[in-house]
This record gives C-alpha cells, structure tokens and sequence, in this order.
C-alpha cells in the first residue's frame, strides 16, 4: 500500500420520513470493527439522506466486517428507516491543501 493510500467505504441511504434519529441509533454498530480507522455519519440538511463514510486498514478488513453478525444485525435494525440504498469500495488518497 502506498503511504497515502487509503480504504474507503461510502454508503448513501434515503431514509423514510422523520426517521433520522432512529436511524442514528439503529446505525452504530454494537462494537467497532478490527481494521476500522475512522468513520463518519453526514447528513443532508433536512434530514431525509445520511452518508456513511469509513476509512479501513485494508480491503480484507472491510470485507470480514461487512459478512460478520454485527454487520448483518445492524442492517437489520436499519432496514425500517431506508428507502433506498447505494454503496461504493473505493481506493483514495488525502488531498493536502496548501499552507499559503
């Protein structure tokens, strides 16, 4: 892996209406995985779309959480609160801004 290589997983989902904080709660994982390294939980501003982005050690990491039990059971407390549903895996870097 590239020094600034880095494993990330992007999942956008519309919520059914006035569902947010259920879904916030339904959302975190009863324990955070081996290989996790952050995670973040961004909503659009009137609530009806949340994204999640985490950033994994490796793809390997990603794939054993994404088929564990917890995993299965989160989505399943999630599933009443989603509509709809769009993931990604992807491979990216940190852009650095420069320091004028």
């Amino acid at each position: 892996m590239e020094l600034d290589q880095t494993y990330v997983w992007i999942t956008t989902r519309r919520l059914t209406p006035s569902a947010r904080d259920e879904f916030s709660r339904a959302w975190r994982p009863s324990e955070f995985p081996e290989g996790m390294l952050r995670s973040y939980e961004c909503y659009s501003p009137d609530g009806s779309e949340v994204v999640g982005i985490s950033i994994w050690d490796s793809p390997e990491s990603r794939e054993r959480y994404r088929l564990s039990e917890v995993e299965t059971n989160r989505r399943q407390a999630m599933a009443p609160f989603v509509i709809e549903e769009r993931s990604g895996f992807y491979v990216g870097r940190e852009l650095r801004i420069p320091q004028v």
